[in-house]
């Protein structure tokens, strides 16, 4: 509301602005550029010893260059048209002028501003001087609460607090809005820092501000990237350095921002962004993505140089090129992050309860005695199933339907999904089912393959709510964290992840570590007899999919992707088998003209299933997926 009022308003005091006999722009610059830089004098064509045709300025027989009558008139135009435009006020100058030093305390380096006054002459602009200790006395006022609008600049971002202080009168929400992230990180997590201290009533709203001009995200991405960067550095957490404002698609120069610009130019070399083609970005951009046989290049350029590039292109041909690499660049991310690879630093988890079960050493440094504990820790989570009302309300949204599964009697609510770019240029449109306690994506051109069918709003509300009563107050599940000494066996734990997780249990207890599947603590602590996993942890371990379970009689189970839902499925089985396992409770589909078993994805059901199926084949082996 602010920013649309300053810019409504802008041209008021332009035009009093103007009226001053100050320089409040930097309007010699650019007439100064126009004068000496801008094209007017002619070329003339010449065959060079090669015989090959180029051009070269021309001179007259004095020597002198010649010069184009016609450039020359467009350049006093454009001279002319820019020394007549009104001055452009900054933003801090527009905040000031539109509400006032009443209610703006500026604590900047100025030391002459100008100002609106009303008084008997009318409504006026001034210049205003500024003594050496207005910043203290702003400040001052703006913590007493005798102005409610703080600009502060570098100047005044060091050394001084603004944030709510329970000693101030002053505690109200600070919402801080970033108008210049700059370059420099360090100066950035400065500034933040004067709102957001210790001793403060509450924390502030951070609102960094950026235009719709695509080309603008180079310089946020550049901040994200460096306060990354510093905040690993300095406190040894990655997210600490950002505080949070910024989201893994925002750091434009990750590793998976560099594969995405890599397919971004596969996909102009191929023809396959609209509006841009080979020939246009590289006339446009200045920048080669071919070799003198025609062929892509193995070294194709940085996305330091494309993004700086960027910044000279048209607004429209930024936002054709930014929409293509932004959906190749979330594409990335979210794979990498549904995959569990993508690195989050140290990350904390919560839930209602968290309670050490088993605690058993893995190593002991043979000279310092210290010890890597393998600790097995029950996470209690309170459900939270959507309500009926919340499914019909997502019903009123665009393209929403009710749907429920023939075969399973499940209930979902439909909704469009973002699309995806493939690898190979084709948009994949997807849709979102929201159901009581989960949400799942998947191709639009896959639903057609499922057994969703869309009901009346009556049969929709009966079988979503008998699901809601169903559902558990809370949900137990277990979670395995390496703790301690880590160093020496680092290269022994699981590849998949890297992520270091900390929790605190409901006895106080402050952990720190890499948490593992349950595969790999099952084999860190396996027995040389036969291991032992009770049917409820063997379907939590397969869900996870990191595991593959060997029976007796060369039977299988692992977690296996059907129709985009994930599945516990039994392999190894031979025809004569086939009529005793689904009487143990095991169901069959036939996908491809094959005949494949199923375990029932229910906890309850499942587990009774599993613990028929281990009396009569028992459990051999506990595997990780990539190594079976």
């Amino acid at each position: 509301m602010i920013w649309s009022e300053i810019m409504e308003n802008r041209r008021k005091p332009a035009s009093l602005a103007a009226t001053l006999d100050i320089n409040c722009d930097c309007k010699e610059y650019v007439l100064d550029y126009l004068l000496h830089s801008f094209p007017t004098q002619l070329h003339e064509n010449f065959t060079d010893g090669d015989g090959n045709l180029a051009s070269r300025p021309a001179y007259d027989e004095d020597g002198n260059a010649v010069q184009c009558r016609e450039a020359c008139q467009r350049r006093d135009r454009l001279i002319e048209q820019l020394a007549s435009m009104e001055p452009v006020q900054g933003a801090l100058d527009q905040i000031v002028q539109r509400f006032g030093t009443d209610m703006v305390a500026e604590v900047t380096g100025r030391s002459r501003r100008i100002v609106r006054k009303v008084d008997s002459n009318g409504d006026r602009l001034a210049v205003e001087n500024r003594p050496a200790q207005a910043n203290l006395a702003e400040a001052q006022a703006f913590m007493e609460d005798r102005k409610q609008i703080l600009v502060f600049s570098d100047a005044g971002g060091t050394g001084r607090s603004y944030h709510a202080d329970l000693g101030a009168r002053n505690q109200r929400l600070r919402h801080h809005y970033l108008l210049e992230a700059g370059w420099k990180a360090d100066a950035a997590i400065q500034g933040l820092g004067r709102t957001n201290r210790t001793n403060q009533a509450q924390p502030p709203l951070f609102r960094p501000v950026a235009t719709n001009v695509q080309a603008e995200k180079r310089f946020l991405s550049t901040i994200a990237r460096r306060l990354d960067t510093l905040g690993a550095i300095t406190r040894g957490q990655r997210q600490t350095g950002g505080q949070g404002l910024f989201r893994p698609e925002d750091n434009l120069e990750s590793p998976y921002a560099r594969d995405a610009l890599r397919q971004l130019y596969v996909l102009i070399y191929a023809g396959k962004v609209e509006r841009c083609s080979l020939a246009i970005f590289e006339s446009m951009t200045g920048l080669s993505l071919t070799d003198s046989s025609g062929c892509l290049k193995d070294e194709l350029p940085p996305i330091t140089t494309f993004l700086n590039r960027l910044l000279a292109l048209t607004i429209d041909m930024q936002n054709v090129l930014f929409t293509v690499f932004e959906q190749l660049l979330g594409a990335k991310v979210q794979s990498a992050i549904a995959a569990g690879s993508y690195d989050l630093g140290l990350e904390t988890l919560t839930a209602d309860s968290f309670t050490v079960t088993a605690s058993e050493p893995i190593y002991v440094h043979p000279a310092t005695g210290a010890e890597t504990r393998l600790l097995t820790i029950a996470m209690q989570e309170r459900n939270q199933p959507v309500p009926l009302e919340k499914a019909f309300e997502l019903r009123r949204e665009p393209g929403a339907r009710l749907l429920v599964n023939a075969r399973s009697r499940r209930a979902a609510v439909q909704l469009p999904a973002r699309s995806l770019m493939l690898d190979d240029g084709e948009v994949e449109r997807r849709v979102r089912l929201i159901r009581p306690m989960e949400r799942l994506n998947f191709a639009l051109t896959h639903l057609p393959e499922t057994n969703w069918q869309e009901v009346d709003e009556r049969t929709f509300a009966t079988i979503w709510q008998d699901e809601v009563v169903q559902v558990d107050e809370f949900t137990t599940s277990e979670l395995h964290i390496v703790t301690g000494l880590l160093l020496p066996i680092w290269k022994q734990l699981p590849e998949e992840s890297t992520r270091v997780y900390r929790l605190q249990t409901d006895d106080g207890t402050r952990i720190v570590g890499r948490r593992v599947s349950a595969a790999w603590a099952a084999s860190a602590t396996a027995r040389p007899d036969a291991p032992v996993l009770s049917p409820p942890q063997a379907i939590a371990l397969l869900r996870e999919g990191h595991a593959v379970l060997d029976l007796a009689d060369g039977l299988q189970l692992r977690r296996s992707r059907l129709m985009q839902v994930n599945r516990i499925e039994l392999t190894g089985f031979g025809p004569t088998a086939v009529d005793r396992l689904k009487a143990m409770g095991l169901f069959s589909e036939i996908v491809s003209w094959k005949l494949r078993l199923f375990v029932p994805d229910d906890i309850v059901t499942g587990s009774a299933v599993l613990e028929r199926l281990f009396e009569r084949h028992p459990l051999a082996r506990i595997n990780d997926r990539k190594a079976a």
